[in-house]
């Protein structure tokens, strides 16, 4: 039966368990209340961790955004989305995941550099949902969300995850207040991610989404990267129009039919399918299954 009532989903997450049950009310979320908010709020959770000199300099160092900017989207929304839809436990879920740690263990990324990354899935998305969603997320939906990612934190065998979503929020804006800095790698690794940004848009809107996406950066980010700020007015106008898109989406019915971010026009590498194994980068510095375990164990 299709839903009608439009707190529909909120009713289904406030009767799920916030942590035995937070996959699900991930899930809901995602690909059922806020598909759109979630999926641009990721987008810019993963742009924002570039003007951290030693990430940036990182993905430009392996010329991913460069040479494959739009493969390297894709992987990353198909790994992430496989993560969510099979579930973490699952054998699909464990195969994406297994292929994350198998391209992050390629590289020395320090343990405060996950964290941070995580930090930015798990509050970006609240964030932009309290500014610009159609309602607020409540707090049983903040906290099954950060158990979520605690759980891919630890499957991910990052150390010293955050307790809650306040010592996320903590941990994020301390650390980009003491690490974002202009680095030219870093700018030449989110010069190419604005570039793909553009090409989702009809060819006529693409000179204005570039500005738009730097209109709704916060300042520290845009210093980061030395873009230069749009005028005021600009800003204020890209913040109202997706305040605007909020309250006309609260008017419409709840989505019946899940939305899954790979199977949108943004993604394009694919189109005869893929398999989640071959998904990504293989380095030759790659971790085998051992120390991937090992380093995950090493994590509880």
């Amino acid at each position: 039966m299709r839903p009608w009532r439009r707190d529909h989903w909120q009713r289904e997450t406030d009767r799920l368990d916030a942590e035995t049950q937070h996959e699900q009310i991930a899930r809901i979320l995602s690909m059922h209340e806020f598909p759109w908010d979630i999926s641009q709020a990721l987008s810019f959770a993963l742009f924002r961790t570039y003007a951290v000199p030693t990430i940036g300099d990182l993905l430009d160092r392996t010329d991913e955004f460069g040479a494959r900017t739009q493969k390297r989207h894709d992987d990353t929304v198909i790994v992430l989305e496989a993560v969510l839809e099979g579930g973490l436990e699952s054998r699909d879920g464990r195969a994406a995941v297994r292929r994350m740690n198998q391209m992050h263990g390629s590289y020395d990324i320090s343990n405060d550099d996950m964290v941070y990354v995580l930090s930015t899935f798990v509050v970006t998305p609240a964030r932009w949902i309290r500014r610009y969603g159609w309602r607020n997320l409540t707090d049983h939906e903040i906290e099954a969300t950060t158990s979520y990612y605690r759980r891919l934190g630890r499957l991910m065998g990052i150390k010293d995850l955050p307790a809650d979503f306040a010592a996320f929020e903590r941990f994020l804006d301390e650390y980009e207040a003491r690490h974002f800095a202009y680095h030219p790698g870093s700018r030449r690794v989110a010069d190419a991610t604005l570039d793909l940004f553009v090409t989702f848009y009809p060819r006529p809107l693409r000179p204005f989404m570039g500005i738009f996406a730097k209109a709704i950066m916060d300042d520290h980010l845009l210093r980061a990267f030395a873009y230069e700020a749009p005028p005021a007015w600009v800003r204020r106008l890209a913040h109202l129009g997706l305040e605007v898109r909020g309250r006309v989406v609260r008017l419409l019915p709840p989505r019946a039919r899940p939305w899954k971010a790979s199977a949108s026009h943004r993604v394009r590498s694919y189109p005869g399918g893929h398999l989640v194994e071959r998904l990504g980068t293989f380095p030759s510095t790659m971790p085998d299954d051992e120390q991937i375990g090992a380093r995950v164990a090493a994590a509880r």
